[in-house]
């Protein structure tokens, strides 16, 4: 039997940053990953792009990650926001609100060239991979994990703390029978790397159609990511189109801020299903990222707020550790579910309010919205809390999203 201070289910961008940030706390951690870090297959690494905030880079930063991920990082300089045929529209600029960017892009399978190797060769932490979480069992003094690899051979680890990270479809949450609000919203995302006509200059924007949002990211090489939101019964006829019709139908909807498309890469699509723990604790447990929370893509919160429960539990686990409490205790594990329940509500409420905002298609509610797209527009105050919540500056932040390591103490 192994043991541990910390067993961490799911080796990807949650679980994995997880494993770095307490690698900075002298904690004895194991990290389960249930799929090779190079197959092909791994959830976490596939062919999207991730948004991330200021406050996202700050935590990379304190986590010594960021330095690793130059080279494809692409800068948000503006954000534009719009809906189709109307009148309004909201920019957002970096160098307006003084500030070096309003948020960058990254690949995920950047993420997965970097995470991997740091995790392998941290000290003090033993990286399992492929294992997977099997069973829990607690104890009068710890919790016990059961994992297996992919030949069926078991391992016992021993640990004060399990936490689960093992994504969307968590295991152990299901195991732990965790209170869960689902949401189906009745769509696809269909991902693409476009070539557009014109220079992109790190602007950003958001459409809203009548169909559903549609993004475009700026990427490296002057391409633009693509994240449209199609009817789950539209998806099949959207996949049959050939490449010049596909990007005839994002120009009709998007419009020429951009010029003419002139290429699309290989297309990608995944459900878009929201969920929500109400109750993220079990006996010695706690579950994080997508294992606790899944939004809508629109502003682009999952990855931002996932990380922040990151920042938030290896903040709380390294402060019990210095003052040599219990790691796994239940008012620890309490404390942190109110922290993050008031980031966590405001983040889904927020992108809820944006998908209901723009879906409803009542007369005179159109005007209405481009209307305070305007205001949002001219409104430096308005449109600073808008940004603010965006930026994920809504809540207090921890010490790693001010990017102050955890072995070091908070720039006064």
């Amino acid at each position: 039997m192994s043991r541990y201070d910390v067993v961490i289910a799911g080796g990807g961008l949650v679980g994995g940053c997880l494993a770095v940030a307490l690698g900075q706390t002298g904690l004895r951690v194991a990290v389960l990953e249930a799929v090779a870090s190079d197959a092909a297959s791994q959830p976490s690494y596939d062919d999207r792009t991730t948004a991330l905030s200021p406050v996202s880079r700050r935590i990379l930063e304190a986590l010594d990650l960021w330095p690793d991920l130059q080279g494809e990082i692409t800068p948000i300089r503006e954000i534009h926001i719009s809906e189709q045929a109307g009148f309004g529209y909201t920019r957002m600029r970096a160098d307006r609100e003084g500030v070096p960017a309003l948020g960058y892009l990254v690949p995920n399978r950047r993420f997965g060239q970097v995470l991997p190797q740091r995790l392998q060769h941290q000290p003090g932490l033993d990286y399992l991979a492929p294992a997977r979480a099997v069973a829990t069992r607690t104890t009068a003094h710890g919790i016990e994990l059961t994992a297996e690899d992919d030949e069926g051979r078991q391992q016992l680890l021993k640990a004060r703390l399990v936490v689960a990270a093992d994504g969307a479809r968590s295991v152990l949450r299901e195991q732990w029978d965790l209170p869960l609000h689902e949401h189906d919203y009745g769509s696809h995302a269909v991902i693409a790397n476009l070539t557009p006509g014109e220079d992109h200059r790190g602007r950003a924007y958001e459409r809203f159609t009548p169909d559903g949002p549609m993004a475009l990211l700026p990427t490296t090489g002057g391409r633009c990511a693509l994240v449209w939101s199609v009817a789950d019964d539209e998806l099949h006829d959207v996949l049959a189109l050939d490449d010049a019709a596909f990007l005839d139908q994002v120009q009709r909807r998007f419009g020429y801020r951009l010029g003419r498309f002139r290429q699309v890469g290989r297309r990608a699509h995944y459900p878009l299903r929201g969920h929500v723990v109400t109750q993220p604790l079990a006996p010695r447990g706690v579950v994080i990222g997508n294992a606790a929370h899944t939004m809508h893509p629109v502003a682009g919160q999952g990855l931002n707020l996932a990380l922040r429960d990151v920042a938030w539990l290896a903040q709380l686990l390294a402060e019990a550790e210095r003052r040599g409490e219990d790691v796994g205790h239940p008012a620890l594990l309490q404390r942190y579910a109110r922290q993050r329940q008031a980031d966590t509500r405001l983040i889904m409420g927020f992108t809820h309010l944006l998908l209901a905002s723009f879906g409803n298609r009542l007369p005179g509610l159109r005007a209405g919205r481009n209307l305070a797209l305007k205001w949002l527009d001219i409104v430096p105050p308005a449109r600073r809390a808008f940004m603010k919540l965006g930026m994920g500056l809504g809540t207090p932040l921890p010490a790693l999203a001010a990017g102050c390591p955890l072995n070091r103490e908070e720039p006064r």
